[in-house]
């Protein structure tokens, strides 16, 4: 099984989401009395492939689901735009070293609100031009407790708190040491209250906050459990297959899975390489790490992008059911139902 496990290649956020009517204060100063938030859908999502820049995918929220757009983005969109990436429906650019963050216009077409952070700095021996994805602590970056994270290709992780006085307001700059985590998304965890990372081949977990873990990151190692067992060809299909990892968390369940993608090279249109998915893999982590294989998410249901993934009720998204996989990419658009995935 070690294809399946080895490819190559408590600080406050927020305010804390606890069940109380009395607030609870931590050891940083904030407190909160506020009610576990339903997740909805983001309004929009811009999926890109910084590798692949001129592939571009819109996706809307419409009729209770996400679909794309009927037409084909520019292909020069993400250089014209200078866009970084999308988090909760609003959208992320680096201009010139400036992180811009512009709601989208869908939710009030008369005032689009742009937020203009610190100039942005690179660390040494770093890049911050290809970013791989942007999250948000919470709806909007307006709330005071928000904190932005910027995810580079690379070592550097970069967090900024908007809503802050421009006084206080300035970017946390962290590199992070461990190559493994290099060119994986950042998600935010709302029951950790931290930016996440899992690295290249799902072994670790990164988490990092604005508080003792801001520098050095809080470590889980993940030990896998009921692995399928795998027929040759399936083995050798892996092996071949590009992966990435993806970290997801249910705001209803309070569950974690972490996703395994393998994709491979379908065809070349135009000189460019389009990929498509070849398997899926779910694991339903734990607090002591152990990251078991499943197939029934119960009656959940997995958004799955570049930019931001996240987990969902079925019965909260029109035409989907429950335990299946949608797969939103710049090559395809696809629903894994898990239940019938077969191994051998």
């Amino acid at each position: 099984m070690s294809l399946i496990l080895n490819q190559p290649p408590k600080l406050c956020l927020r305010k804390p989401v606890l069940v109380r009517c009395s607030p609870l204060h931590h050891s940083n100063g904030y407190s909160s009395a506020s009610l576990p938030q339903s997740q909805t859908l983001p309004l929009t999502i811009f999926c890109a492939d910084p590798c692949r820049p001129h592939l571009v995918r819109v996706v809307f929220r419409r009729d209770g689901d996400m679909d794309a757009l009927d037409y084909e983005m520019p292909s020069d969109f993400m250089e014209v735009t200078k866009m970084i990436g999308t988090s909760n429906g609003w959208i992320t650019s680096l201009v010139d070293g400036i992180v811009q963050i512009r709601e989208h216009p869908g939710k009030n077409p008369r005032q689009v609100r742009t937020i203009f952070l610190p100039p942005h700095e690179t660390l040494p021996l770093c890049q911050a031009q290809m970013a791989t994805n942007v999250a948000m602590s919470s709806s909007s970056p307006l709330k005071e407790d928000c904190a932005v994270a910027v995810k580079f290709l690379g070592p550097q992780l970069s967090i900024c708190k908007p809503a802050q006085s421009n006084a206080d307001r300035e970017w946390i700059n962290i590199r992070i040491s461990n190559p493994c985590f290099f060119s994986s998304p950042v998600m935010y965890s709302e029951k950790e209250d931290m930016f996440r990372i899992v690295g290249s081949g799902g072994h670790l977990v990164g988490s990092w906050d604005l508080g003792r873990h801001k520098y050095t990151p809080k470590i889980q190692r993940l030990q896998f459990q009921n692995l399928p067992e795998l027929s040759k060809a399936k083995r050798e299909l892996l092996y071949s297959s590009n992966t990435s990892e993806h970290l997801v968390e249910s705001r209803t369940t309070g569950e974690t899975f972490m996703v395994k993608w393998y994709k491979r090279t379908a065809k070349t249109i135009y000189g460019i390489e389009r990929m498509e998915t070849k398997a899926l893999m779910v694991f339903k982590i734990d607090e002591q790490g152990n990251a078991v294989y499943t197939q029934d998410i119960g009656d959940l249901c997995i958004f799955l992008t570049r930019s931001e993934s996240f987990c969902v009720p079925a019965s909260s998204v029109r035409h989907m059911r429950p335990n299946r996989v949608k797969l939103i990419d710049v090559d395809e658009i696809t629903i894994i139902d898990l239940a019938t995935q077969k191994w051998n």
